[in-house]
């Protein structure tokens, strides 16, 4: 599986520009008066799909053969992957079907949905739902495409960083949540291929640092369980793709607990009027905890998506209150 070069991201911008437009790219005083840092916040939550991954999705499915067209495609998702897989294939007239874990976000479920999605609950969690998309995809003959193994979703999400790199030539520090890594792979390819010196570090959960763990350390681990409320982030594994790229790219990476994503929710809507989900608040958490060492650099933070589930919105909103 070859990696995804500077040119794939320029050739995936070729096909998604007529649907993507460029994201926002904004200082918010009040959000750079809280945590004392010069940041710039890439508001990929005013995407189509509210999320990043649409420009992944677009890309793929533009590129897929007459016969994958016909036979449909098939996928796992917690959310955002999936409705960029449905709102591309509703596009293109390809048949969707999405395997979401029990329990999943109703509201990112309904919005599959509304794309044309035939979606299915499987598993108690994405790597389950995941594991039963393998299966079916082999029984039913259909084009399985996984969240993190498709050069064409990284290619496509890349155009995020030129998005950013043409806009902030000399931003020293980018922060990106990492679930999957496609975002961050996307940041990391596209600021090699540009020969910039921009730093990339992601942020995890702490609560699933399966891809923490593997990238320190000599081996790739597994978690049994994860236990965040950002489904984004709520990976067991690491995989092939993208973790060989970011084993070698990737400058650092931070994990984040719960409170501390559950605060960045509320200084996104605080500080920039913008509903973040959990993984879209990441990279705030992340801005926070590192404040001192972020001290003096021009920090961009990847405002990944902002699809979050109501009842965990309005939990996270009544604890600021203490109630």
């Amino acid at each position: 599986m070859r990696p995804p070069t500077l040119d794939d991201v320029y050739a995936a911008r070729t096909r998604i520009e007529s649907v993507i437009r460029r994201t926002p790219l904004m200082r918010h005083p009040l959000l750079n008066a809280e945590t004392g840092l010069d940041i710039h916040v890439k508001h990929e939550n005013h995407n189509p799909t509210g999320a990043f991954k649409v420009r992944g999705g677009l890309n793929l499915i533009a590129a897929l053969s007459d016969d994958e067209r016909t036979r449909g495609v098939i996928s796992a998702s917690t959310g955002n992957h999936g409705q960029s897989i449905a709102f591309a294939s509703q596009r293109a007239g390809v048949s969707c079907t999405i395997a979401v874990p029990r329990g999943n976000n109703p509201d990112k479920n309904a919005a599959m949905r509304a794309f044309g999605a035939t979606v299915v609950e499987q598993g108690s969690d994405f790597d389950e739902a995941r594991d039963w998309v393998e299966r079916e995809a082999e029984s039913r003959g259909l084009r399985y495409v996984h969240s993190a193994n498709e050069p064409l979703l990284l290619a496509g999400v890349g155009t995020y960083a030129l998005e950013i790199f043409e806009e902030f030539s000399d931003a020293d520090v980018i922060l990106v949540p990492i679930g999957g890594g496609s975002g961050a792979c996307g940041c990391c390819i596209t600021r090699t291929g540009l020969g910039r010196r921009t730093r990339v570090i992601g942020v995890q959960a702490a609560e699933a640092d399966a891809f923490t763990q593997s990238w320190r350390g000599p081996l790739r681990v597994s978690a049994d369980r994860t236990a965040t409320f950002a489904e984004g982030l709520a990976t067991r594994y690491t995989f092939d793709l993208t973790f060989d790229i970011l084993k070698r790219e990737l400058d650092d990476i931070v994990t984040v607990t719960e409170p501390e994503l559950e605060e960045a929710v509320r200084a996104a809507l605080r500080t920039t009027h913008n509903l973040a989900e959990g993984a879209g608040a990441a990279s705030i958490a992340a801005a926070m905890k590192l404040r001192d060492q972020l001290a003096g650099q021009k920090v961009v933070c990847v405002m990944s998506g902002g699809n979050m589930n109501m009842a965990v919105l309005t939990r996270i909103l009544r604890s600021t209150c203490g109630t």
